[in-house]
């Protein structure tokens, strides 16, 4: 009875338009009091007690510093730089193009740790060039939200931050490198349908009558942004820092860049991108807060007990169910924030996850992919939203475009998910 009060005050809390940390809070601390009837307030304390507990883990400190990172790359004109780069190198012809914004996205991804702030950084450089080139701006928000969707598995990433909190099993740099090769195989069948769907719709037809620019300059403006995901993932390789350490040394290295090398970043520019980061980091950091006091009702009452049952008894296997979890994700994901949906769901799969022997690390690499998918699935796909906001298109213009570039996405996870070794031969081979 408790568990159908907890979510059903939360199902009616979020239809009525609250916002979902605090329809998370207010479900978790109903169902703590209900639980404790002779002692409603000794046990109510145990909600701001796991709200201060969501949130104080040293891993987390990490988190504020990669939201900096995107804010000050985002301002120091390295995506630019990068788009330059890659049309250096492959030059300019029908569909390159989208090829290259999603490419740069990769690369960029490899620094910022938000999907968001991907799309921002990116899509403020490739929608205007692809629109010189003669592409729809539909279809260039398709790609750009598409693109920036890898961001959330390449590394540094801030969902497997997150993740990591909730399944102490699967460490920090485990995840990062598990996340590597998912990550390119997406971003790699990204490429080969945004390049089809150019050619076989003939867009960009002007791009080959633009300039190419010049390798070697282009490299040299290039190489302080090409230099940040290797320092990042390489300094955590070597040992020279923690992930959490990691974010601190982004953060330095990203105001170098762009204060002294580029001189794109003034000191008036500071309190903007210092205020925008903090206003991120605040809501990530309530919402998980609050989090905690749902994840805690959700396990100390024991109410994934009974859905660990109900699978079992229905004679479910661990493919029909692991099936059945990323068939819920990907919908629940069209509607929700992939933070939201690790705290919501995490309480609930995990037991699902050591009853079925699922890897904790691969497992969390495959419902961080469904998220990514749910942020290019109409309607709440906050990557497209972002890209649409910058083209200045209607959310429900891309669709034509972005379906198949879910598609290629949604091949990807399958390959994952079949094969489990695309996730974890990186971390094994690494030690971790």
């Amino acid at each position: 009875m408790i568990g159908l009060t907890l979510f059903a005050l939360f199902g009616v809390l979020m239809l009525a338009g609250v916002p979902i940390g605090v329809a998370l809070g207010l479900g978790g601390a109903l169902a703590i009091g209900l639980s404790n009837p002779e002692t409603k307030l000794f046990g109510l304390m145990a909600a701001p007690q796991n709200f201060h507990a969501g949130i104080a883990k040293y891993p987390l400190l990490a988190l504020p510093m990669f939201v900096l990172v995107g804010s000050i790359f985002d301002r120091s004109g390295v995506a630019q730089r990068l788009v330059n780069f890659c049309v250096a190198i492959f030059g300019r012809s029908m569909g390159t193009l989208p090829a290259i914004a999603i490419l740069v996205a990769i690369v960029f991804g490899g620094i910022s740790g938000s999907g968001p702030a991907n799309a921002a950084a990116v899509g403020g450089v490739m929608i205007a060039a692809m629109a010189r080139a003669g592409y729809p701006q539909a279809f260039s928000a398709s790609v750009i939200g598409a693109g920036a969707a890898t961001d959330i598995l390449i590394p540094p990433s801030i969902a497997f931050i997150v993740y990591s909190i909730s399944v102490p099993a699967a460490s920090v740099p485990a995840l990062f490198a598990a996340g590597m090769i998912p990550g390119l195989l997406a971003g790699l069948a990204l490429m080969i349908a945004a390049v089809w769907l150019a050619r076989r719709h003939k867009m960009g037809a002007a791009e080959a009558e633009l300039p190419r620019p010049p390798f070697w300059r282009s490299l040299m403006e290039a190489s302080w942004g090409l230099a940040a995901p290797v320092l990042i993932l390489g300094g955590m390789r070597a040992g020279w820092f923690t992930p959490t350490e990691a974010a601190v040394v982004a953060v330095v290295y990203g105001l170098f860049v762009g204060m002294v090398v580029h001189r794109t970043i003034g000191f008036r520019d500071l309190y903007s991108i210092f205020r925008e980061a903090a206003e991120i980091s605040a809501v990530i950091m309530l919402v998980l807060g609050l989090a905690g006091i749902f994840a805690y009702a959700v396990s100390t009452l024991g109410l994934a007990d009974p859905l660990v049952g109900a699978i079992k008894n229905a004679g479910l296997g661990s493919a029909a169910t692991l099936a059945l979890v990323i068939v819920v994700l990907v919908i629940v994901g069209m509607f929700l924030d992939g933070i939201s949906i690790f705290m919501i769901f995490l309480p609930l799969l995990t037991p699902l996850m050591r009853t079925f022997g699922w890897d904790p690390v691969w497992f969390g690499v495959v419902i961080t992919m469904m998220v990514a998918i749910g942020q290019i699935t109409p309607p709440m796909a906050v990557n497209l939203l972002v890209a649409c906001r910058l083209a200045g298109v209607r959310i429900e213009e891309t669709f034509p475009w972005v379906i198949w570039l879910v598609g290629a996405f949604v091949l990807a996870s399958i390959a994952v998910v079949i094969f489990p070794g695309l996730a974890l031969w990186l971390p094994r081979d690494l030690g971790y």
